[in-house]
């Protein structure tokens, strides 16, 4: 198990970025150099940034590839008014929302912290193609929201970011 990305939700993201370049020498991932949009079905939207690791960057080390033990990523959200991400910032604050770790086999894992009381958002993870996911409600003893991920591919599914985003709605 290893800390794959922290997740914040911000009301500035480009000041959030300039911050992890400034003072922690994270990068805007080059093949999102643009960012991305989620877009909700309500008209509301996040706007995300996945930033890397400076050894990644040093280095070459590839932050996404499967077992491999690097820093995380860091994954930056802001939301237009009214969005899921607005919404969770104005009422607790831009910071973490989660913490998300990369296991060997999500389903498996879930089940042995579901008998250290851990509850999760829903019965089943979330699948793309080569990631599995789900979160965590926020747990009673750290209150952080987890993220269990499940990787046979680096990179990330845009479909997941919002589905993700979109369960923990009722439960924030």
């Amino acid at each position: 198990m290893r800390l794959d990305h922290i997740a914040y939700r911000v009301n500035d993201r480009a000041a959030a970025v300039k911050f992890f370049e400034k003072n922690l020498g994270y990068r805007i991932d080059e093949d999102l150099k643009e960012g991305f949009d989620i877009q909700f079905e309500d008209g509301s939207f996040a706007k995300c940034f996945a930033l890397i690791p400076p050894e990644s960057i040093s280095h070459g080390i590839s932050i996404f590839q499967p077992g491999l033990h690097a820093p995380p990523e860091i994954f930056v959200s802001e939301g237009s008014d009214n969005s899921i991400v607005a919404d969770w910032v104005k009422t607790n604050g831009p910071g973490i929302h989660h913490v998300a770790y990369e296991v060997e086999n999500v389903r498996q894992t879930m089940e042995e912290w579901k008998l250290e009381g851990v509850e999760f958002l829903s019965e089943e993870p979330l699948t793309c193609p080569g990631l599995v996911q789900i979160f965590s409600k926020p747990h009673p003893i750290t209150g952080l929201i987890y993220e269990l991920i499940e990787r046979s591919d680096k990179g990330f599914c845009k479909d997941n970011v919002k589905n993700l985003m979109r369960s923990t709605v009722d439960d924030e």
